[in-house]
């Protein structure tokens, strides 16, 4: 019986993320007003799918987020990347010919892809061959120029591509594709000057999102501050197709964050780039002794984030059919904060990308309850605060800690001299993965 008991209190521990999402829907149905036919209004597929509509921007920064984090390292400059995407996306809609916009985002997307064909293609070449932590460095000369080849074509392809909207504006694929990679310019000049200037994530993205924030406001002139989109008006009518319902029930934008979730949680769990997200994040030292080159994957992951944040800035523009230089206020510290709920330590090496999903529809959810029964504002923010602090002590057992403290004072039993809680960053034996 005791091991019954043991092993149902192990797996209720495994899973108290999931339960709590259960326990917060089913506050949401409970305490749910019904409209005037006797309908749960937070049962209805209308509320459902607002939530994850409103969820989506957020939810995709914080997937970028989880990689920053899972390596010991933060990102805050995403909500100022959010804002620029959103300002880029909306003048590339709206305005024909050469402007601040296509001046910018055209050559970063050439840039983007001559690199990704240079340094792709001795990747996978050699990764057919040798399963080495540098693999360009091994590669032949003749695959190197073969790279480079490629990703001028690439780059050149681009160019005429984009270039060639620039009379009649761009359309969905265009902004889809070129916001995005300025995005990812962005991150990754995050993580070349983190890892080469061996400079702490906080200070350089604090930095990059005050830069950033100007870009966005410098790019529409002083007195632009919001640029409106109206599909089938001044920007193309294809454009609503990225704030449609499919089968009237699921939001676009949600397909987006959910795609995003799959695909990096699927990276995350099976691939080698996965297991040298987690290494370099248990142990960085240990990491680079093992041969992998921590710089690259840093570069790589801070790259990530800015490209998912950019396109959160796309979807911000088709939901709300604007672009504005201050869409991403705030939208860091959402982020971390469902990173948080979701159970990754911010030390890094430990968290999962299904850990952040629920960790996003919690704070989604808890949000739409709080509405729903017309709770103020700033009183939100108060339980929303209180919540957060609650699961961080939760997930690192500080809470247990504690009660245990206290019932000893009750029992007045002595307290060991000098007792600390547990410690929550991540131990030096941690496992590396071989190179």
């Amino acid at each position: 019986m005791k091991t019954f008991g043991r092993r149902l209190a192990r797996f209720l521990l495994a899973t108290k993320l999931f339960w709590g999402l259960a326990v917060l829907y089913a506050v949401g149905v409970l305490s749910s007003p019904v409209n005037r036919r006797g309908v749960n209004i937070f049962l209805s597929p209308g509320n459902q799918s607002d939530v994850l509509r409103q969820v989506s921007n957020n939810g995709i920064i914080a997937v970028g987020m989880t990689l920053v984090i899972l390596t010991g390292g933060i990102d805050l400059s995403v909500g100022s990347l959010m804002a620029l995407g959103s300002v880029l996306c909306a003048m590339l809609l709206t305005l024909s010919g050469w402007t601040n916009a296509s001046v910018m985002a055209i050559p970063l997307l050439s840039l983007v892809l001559l690199l990704l064909g240079a340094y792709a293609v001795p990747l996978l070449a050699v990764n057919f061959r040798h399963r080495s932590a540098r693999p360009v460095e091994r590669a032949s000369r003749n695959v190197r120029l073969a790279g480079w080849a490629l990703g001028a074509v690439l780059a050149l392809l681009a160019w005429f591509w984009t270039t060639g909207q620039l009379a009649t504006k761009f359309g969905v694929l265009g902004v889809l594709v070129t916001v995005p990679a300025t995005g990812l310019v962005v991150g990754a000049f995050n993580g070349i000057i983190i890892t080469k200037g061996r400079m702490q994530p906080f200070i350089v993205t604090l930095a990059m999102m005050v830069a950033v924030l100007g870009v966005a406001r410098l790019l529409g002139g002083p007195s632009a501050a919001i640029f409106p989109v109206y599909s089938g008006s001044n920007a193309t009518e294809q454009f609503d197709v990225l704030r449609a319902l499919l089968f009237q029930v699921i939001p676009v934008p949600g397909l987006f964050f959910l795609a995003a979730v799959l695909l990096f949680g699927f990276l995350l769990r099976f691939s080698i780039f996965g297991r040298y997200i987690y290494a370099i994040g248990g142990n960085e030292q240990a990491a680079r002794l093992a041969g992998i080159h921590v710089d690259q994957v840093k570069i790589a992951i801070y790259a990530i984030s800015g490209f998912l944040s950019a396109l959160a800035g796309v979807l911000y523009t088709a939901q709300y059919r604007q672009g504005k230089p201050d869409a991403g206020t705030g939208a860091e510290l959402d982020a971390i904060a469902a990173v948080v709920i979701g159970g990754t330590n911010l030390m890094g090496g430990r968290g999962t990308m299904l850990g952040t999903l629920v960790g996003v529809l919690i704070f989604g959810f808890l949000g739409n309850i709080l509405l729903l029964r017309n709770i103020d504002s700033n009183t939100q923010l108060v339980l929303k605060g209180l919540i957060i602090l609650a699961a961080v002590l939760l997930q690192e057992g500080q809470i247990n800690f504690w009660r245990q403290r206290w019932l000893q004072t009750l029992r007045g039993e002595p307290k060991a001299a000098g007792s600390l809680p547990p410690a929550t960053g991540p131990t030096t034996s941690a496992s590396v993965p071989k190179a």
